[in-house]
């Protein structure tokens, strides 16, 4: 089944990084492998356009697990288009990234699949929840 999905370009803009080990300070992602780890943080001033990447993320999240295709629906079409991805997944949503760059590429591919880019852009909200 194909998924068609509402989703918002967010305003917020992201770098990707490679660490020897988990850094100090504020990230959004960590992932550790053999090879190092990888961490996905807030783009800071000094961040080149280049290395700048936007996110793309369900706006209705909150699928689970035992939803099979939902993020293919997403990545095909970029791959389509050409257009390179770096997906950070949790157990509701998946935020899509792509270079900022191609970020007008990438909404017009995920609007000829079918799915809806939602406009104007939000910002990312990663900061924990207080009890």
């Amino acid at each position: 089944m194909g998924w068609l999905l509402r989703l918002r370009m967010l305003s917020t803009r992201f770098c990707v990084e490679r660490h020897e080990r988990v850094p100090d300070g504020a990230w959004v992602a960590v992932v550790r492998a053999p090879e190092g780890v990888t961490v996905v943080r807030e783009a800071g001033p000094r961040t080149g356009q280049a290395e700048r990447w936007a996110g793309v993320y369900d706006a209705d999240a909150g699928h689970g697990l035992d939803v099979p295709g939902l993020l293919a629906s997403v990545v095909a079409p970029l791959a389509g288009a050409r257009v390179p991805v770096f997906v950070v997944s949790t157990y509701d949503a998946d935020l899509v990234l792509v270079p900022e760059l191609r970020m007008d590429d990438a909404a017009v591919a995920l609007e000829e699949a079918g799915h809806e880019v939602v406009q104007p852009a939000v910002a990312w909200s990663a900061a924990p929840e207080t009890r």
